[in-house]
């Protein structure tokens, strides 16, 4: 497990179906898994768990959009209260499985669409921390800075872990560029470890337009999903444990 001092927490989504939590998993720090919106079931999350027990890399819930054939990555319209029911069923059942592993969830990150949706919409935002406040309080809320669900979980007094992507390329006002088009999600090694390098040594990210911006955070993510995911981790933590 990653736990040099000089880069934050690194993170994986997980439980996707990939077939590559254990190649990832010893290189992490935290880990979200898929709870059946997006992917995902009661077995897949076990199997999950109990790599994560083995290596002690802390957990969480990984909610979505309930939207299995889009992979949660589509904006769907469903009303709240039944978009709120879907996400607390969903985390409930990881928080179960977890309970019978004696194991802590540590965390609750939305996925996909609902991720990119909570930052930018009020309403989807306050939903998302008022499901954690409420249910929850106990866990953190991964959650990207400058954000419309960053700046709700402030004023709720959620506990927080501010999250910056290491595969993703940033627009100016720090949202994300949108996977449709290209250069999106980063896959080369050395354009990551890059752009890992800019936040950790200059505190900023390089935006798709070549400005630089200020970033900060807790804990990194790289996409479990990104075909080259290992060979990211394997090259951050060299760089970083040499």
């Amino acid at each position: 497990m990653s736990q040099n001092k000089l880069i934050p927490d690194l993170n994986c989504d997980l439980g996707e179906g990939m077939g590559n939590d254990a190649l990832l998993m010893p290189f992490l720090g935290s880990c979200s898994i898929a709870c059946g919106g997006h992917v995902g079931n009661g077995e897949s999350m076990l199997q999950s768990l109990l790599l994560a027990k083995e290596l002690g890399v802390k957990v969480g819930a990984h909610p979505s959009f309930p939207d299995k054939i889009n992979f949660g990555r589509v904006l769907i319209q469903i009303e709240e209260e039944e978009l709120y029911q879907s996400l607390l069923d969903q985390i409930k059942e990881f928080k179960f499985i977890c309970d019978g592993l004696k194991m802590k969830m540590y965390h609750i990150k939305a996925h996909g669409a609902l991720y990119n949706h909570a930052a930018k919409d009020p309403k989807t935002a306050a939903l998302m921390v008022r499901l954690i406040k409420d249910n929850f309080p106990d866990s953190y809320l991964y959650c990207p800075p400058k954000s419309e669900i960053f700046a709700r979980a402030v004023k709720e007094n959620l506990n927080i872990k501010v999250e910056l992507f290491a595969d993703r390329t940033y627009q100016e006002d720090f949202s994300l560029l949108p996977r449709s088009l290209p250069n999106a999600l980063l896959t080369n090694p050395k354009e990551v470890l890059n752009q890992v390098k800019n936040i950790v040594n200059l505190g900023k990210v390089r935006s798709n337009t070549g400005k630089f911006i200020p970033a900060q955070g807790d804990t990194l993510c790289i996409h479990g999903d990104n075909p080259n995911a290992l060979e990211i981790l394997k090259s951050i933590t060299e760089e970083f444990d040499s």
